[in-house]
């Protein structure tokens, strides 16, 4: 029988997924992904990292994010054994539970990015120690970017991927980020549609022009979005 202790003194376990359910989710129209996350890069996320910046992305998987985003230096930690290899050459990769010291200084990087992870860690005192790992390695004025399926807006479907252990909305997550010592720059309750799993693919003009309309995000945004800023002065 499985110690429930040691999961809990390592809750980020969980949020490694198996192989076959990892290829299941991700390996479905992988250049299309890539297409896609290209134009959220350079249409919205872009705003947020400049070009001297150190970027991590938490939970990278196929490094949809970092290997498109413009940094100088830049970061993808995941427990996947694979996901090394889905990087591209200029992105170091580390292999390691979110929830163990992270292997940087003090205030040494200028964002965190992470979409949809935070449902994948097993329970709200993994979440705060991820938390409280980025908070440190950030800079002051640093951002933590935040995407995650809204439970709010999806109480039934939000439980149709097995590997869902922690549910949050945009508010949840933001309460336990101003407790650590962020301040909330931007906090949306519906942002990005649930899922590309499954589903028709969108012609790109039409992901670009989603984006500038937020009007169009109340009514198909499932998705939360959470800005957060590491005040100065605190450590």
């Amino acid at each position: 029988m499985e110690n429930t202790e040691h999961l809990k003194t390592n809750p980020a376990e969980s949020a490694a997924l198996p192989p076959k359910i990892f290829k299941r989710y991700f390996e479905q129209n992988q250049e299309y992904r890539n297409q896609v996350w290209q134009v959220l890069c350079h249409d919205f996320f872009q705003q947020f990292i400049a070009q001297n910046d150190a970027v991590l992305d938490l939970g990278c998987g196929y490094g949809h994010f970092i290997n498109n985003i413009a940094s100088k230096a830049k970061y993808g930690m995941d427990l996947n054994p694979e996901g090394g290899s889905l990087l591209h050459p200029e992105v170091k990769f580390i292999p390691q539970d979110c929830t163990k010291r992270w292997p940087f200084e003090n205030a040494q990087l200028d964002a965190v990015f992470t979409s949809n992870f935070f449902e994948h860690l097993s329970d709200k005192n993994a979440l705060k120690l991820t938390l409280q790992e980025a908070f440190r390695c950030l800079k002051p004025g640093g951002h933590l970017i935040a995407l995650g399926p809204n439970i709010k807006y999806l109480p039934g479907e939000y439980w149709d991927f097995s590997d869902h252990s922690l549910p949050l909305t945009e508010l949840s997550l933001a309460e336990v980020l101003e407790a650590i010592g962020f301040g909330i720059e931007q906090c949306v309750a519906k942002f990005l549609p649930y899922t590309m799993v499954n589903k028709r693919e969108t012609p790109l003009f039409l992901v670009r022009a989603y984006l500038r309309t937020p009007l169009l995000w109340r009514w198909y945004g499932r998705q939360f979005l959470v800005v957060a800023r590491k005040l100065a002065g605190r450590s």
